[in-house]
């Protein structure tokens, strides 16, 4: 029996091909129909010469051509690269050529990034325009098979970015995947009934292995809705009768705080999954009440697949916990000498299991690194209690979390560097009500540089995704310095909103 990770959905297909598999608004793909033009779209991607390992990027939204060039791809024995829609072409050039991606799967709306990205990287780009790209898909007869791989093969390389260099490329394996997806359909109880909201963005771990991959698991429908709204989001869990939703906590807020939240009928909703970053306890309390339904919250990173940990349905749910690990997993809680600590004492927490990534493709040293002693250091600071529960505590990097999103510094300094009146900068968290943290960068000028906030800030729009530019720039005199000249983040003074520009 092959490894491949595209069986999880020629298995469904086989037993549940009438049930629908997708759906987005009026147009719904059948588990025969997905099963079917993931065949074609192997077929067409042989005929462009794709090989076994070869790597294929997948640059769309959450709409119904994403699973079908994912399991197209993985079914054709390609890695998928997912990435994200709102990337600039200097970036899609990067994620392109680090993995050697032959072939880019883009949506039409962002194809000008996209090919820029392409051209850099001397990659094909398929453009995925609705009415023209199943022309090209259905000129190609289904391929049944499934290529053989092993389930330690590479399936999905996921970039995470340090808070240094350039990205890094988690290599998640076949049985990786296949292994989370399956715990993240038993912690949910999914089954062939189970309609799952895909709010979660797929090209992310979450959305990609809790919503795609286990809904598909379980032979279930994933309905989904390409950019988050709150409205849209109840219509459709009202209209889908959606039993699960995955979502980060701001959408959470954003539900809650819809002010007809109430003229919804969400009865259907069984069971939500919260994670991404930490969910506030009010928040958690107070939707449970308002929609009558459960949140577990649960914890985990693209290194690991996603899923570590999670509170889980039929044990104690400690609010404000990310909960136990899953099985087969296991986690704790280390001193800077990697020996455990004891309960209530904050760590770094490590993990080991099914679920830890291969390596970072291409970078030994930084694999060794997170990996010692065969645990993989997460860098967030956690204490476990004496139920052995985790509770994170902090995060070791200077990661900034924004609306669920992950904005790591070090990337949106070096292009504020590369701005010609920009002498130094450092991008730290602001605290924001609603999305948890935005970014913000504190920029020393050039002498005799007169440059205002906005004209930087704008610099940098250009440059990186949309949601990692820094909302919020001031101009300083100097930045504060160690003793060796390192920038303290810590000591920097985020302004008053009126002054930071």
């Amino acid at each position: 029996m092959s490894g491949n990770l595209a069986t999880i959905l020629t298995d469904s297909a086989a037993k549940f091909g009438d049930r629908d598999a997708l759906r987005l608004d009026d147009a719904v793909f059948t588990y025969a129909l997905l099963d079917e033009a993931s065949a074609r779209v192997a077929t067409m991607l042989k005929a462009k010469g794709l090989q076994p390992g070869d790597r294929v990027g997948i640059m769309l939204p959450n709409v119904p051509y994403f699973p079908v060039a994912y399991y197209g791809v993985l079914r054709a024995g390609g890695v998928v690269v997912p990435m994200n829609v709102l990337l600039k072409g200097r970036e899609v050039g990067f994620y392109l050529s680090d993995p050697g991606a032959k072939i880019v799967f883009a949506w039409h709306d962002f194809a000008e990034a996209a090919q820029q990205g392409a051209d850099e990287a001397g990659a094909e780009l398929i453009d995925v325009e609705p009415g023209v790209i199943e022309g090209a898909i259905f000129a190609h007869e289904p391929d049944p098979d499934v290529a053989e791989r092993d389930g330690s093969e590479t399936a999905v390389i996921l970039y995470t970015s340090g808070t240094t260099g350039k990205p890094k490329g988690a290599e998640l394996t076949h049985d990786n995947l296949r292994r989370n997806a399956a715990a993240a359909a038993g912690l949910f109880s999914l089954d062939e009934t189970v309609v799952t909201l895909g709010a979660l963005p797929l090209f992310h771990s979450f959305g990609q292995t809790c919503g795609m991959n286990a809904t598909t698991y379980a032979g279930g429908c994933l309905t989904l809705i390409p950019r988050f709204e709150p409205a849209k989001a109840l219509e459709i869990i009202q209209r889908d009768k959606v039993s699960v939703f995955e979502g980060v906590p701001t959408m959470y807020g954003a539900m809650l705080h819809l002010p007809e939240h109430g003229d919804y009928d969400t009865s259907t909703l069984r069971v939500c999954a919260s994670g991404g970053a930490s969910l506030p306890v009010e928040l958690l309390r107070s939707f449970e009440e308002a929609f009558n339904t459960k949140i577990l919250e649960g914890y985990g990173l693209s290194e690991t697949s996603p899923v570590a940990s999670f509170n889980h349905p039929d044990r104690e749910r400690k609010p404000g916990s990310i909960g136990t690990p899953i099985e087969g997993v296991e986690m704790k809680v280390v001193d800077e000498d990697d020996h455990e600590v004891a309960a209530g004492e904050v760590g770094e927490i490590v993990i080991r299991g099914h679920n830890v990534m291969k390596g970072y493709w291409g970078r030994e040293e930084a694999t060794a690194e997170v990996m010692k002693g065969g645990w993989f250091h997460s860098g967030d600071m956690a204490k476990v209690d004496e139920g052995g529960y985790f509770f994170i505590v902090d995060r070791k990097k200077d990661l900034i979390i924004r609306g669920g999103y992950n904005v790591y510094p070090r990337e949106v300094e070096e292009v504020l560097y590369e701005h010609p009146s920009v002498r130094e900068a450092a991008v730290v968290g602001v605290p924001h009500d609603d999305l948890g943290e935005e970014v913000g960068a504190a920029v020393v000028l050039k002498d005799g540089e007169d440059v205002d906030a906005e004209a930087i800030k704008a610099y940098v729009k250009d440059n990186v995704a949309a949601y990692k530019y820094p909302r919020h720039v001031w101009i300083v005199d100097e930045l504060p310095k160690g003793p060796t000249g390192k920038i303290l983040k810590r000591e920097i003074d985020v302004p008053a909103p009126a002054d930071r520009a």
